[in-house]
């Protein structure tokens, strides 16, 4: 019996334990779940209606890169580049925000933040794509160049594929709603507070 008693501690302890880890892990890639009752847009990719997973990519570079999966994380949909985001309100639930698009086109993802932060994540679409919503939502939208949309949605397996890579340390613009381009610390000014 007491034998029993001690093993049935042990459980409970490693039990706590794996919850506990399991817990700091997605805190620190900030795993979020949404559900988008209609289709919308990633940076490079079109979602169907569903339910999907964010997290954070531990780049090793002063930006951040978000991943996109299906609700299993079995399938990768986007690997895309985000700029800070700042709310002086944090909030207590996660909250992704969209940019007004064209009509007829899904609405695009803009922002995202984890639940808690202060701090969140906003989306750089290629050029071509950050003018049309620079224009449609009459807000600046970051971006990088075009030429590197096909590096949202391929395969990744660690934050030092080049694939990444490149795309981590490609020169990141401002589209405006005027068609101009200014530089992101020019347009977005995302730092908290002193």
């Amino acid at each position: 019996m007491k034998t029993l008693r001690i093993v049935a501690v042990f459980a409970f302890v490693a039990a706590i334990a794996a919850l506990t880890l399991s817990t700091n892990a997605a805190d620190l890639d900030k795993t979020t779940i949404f559900t988008f009752s209609s289709p919308v847009e990633l940076p490079g990719v079109a979602l169907p209606a569903g339910t999907y997973v964010f997290k954070v990519l531990d780049s090793g570079a002063d930006r951040n890169v978000v991943q996109v999966y299906d609700k299993d994380q079995k399938h990768l949909y986007a690997t895309c580049l985000t700029i800070p985001d700042y709310r002086p309100q944090p909030s207590d639930k996660a909250i992704v925000r969209f940019s007004e698009t064209s009509a007829g086109a899904p609405p695009a993802v803009k922002v995202w933040f984890y639940p808690g932060d202060p701090s969140g994540w906003e989306f750089v679409y290629p050029k071509s794509r950050a003018m049309e919503l620079a224009k449609a939502s009459n807000q600046a939208v970051p971006s990088m160049p075009s030429e590197l949309t096909s590096n949202i949605t391929k395969p990744v397996s660690s934050s030092k594929d080049a694939h990444v890579k490149a795309m981590s340390s490609a020169p990141l613009k401002a589209q405006r709603p005027n068609g101009s381009e200014t530089s992101i610390s020019e347009s977005f000014s995302a730092q908290a507070p002193n």
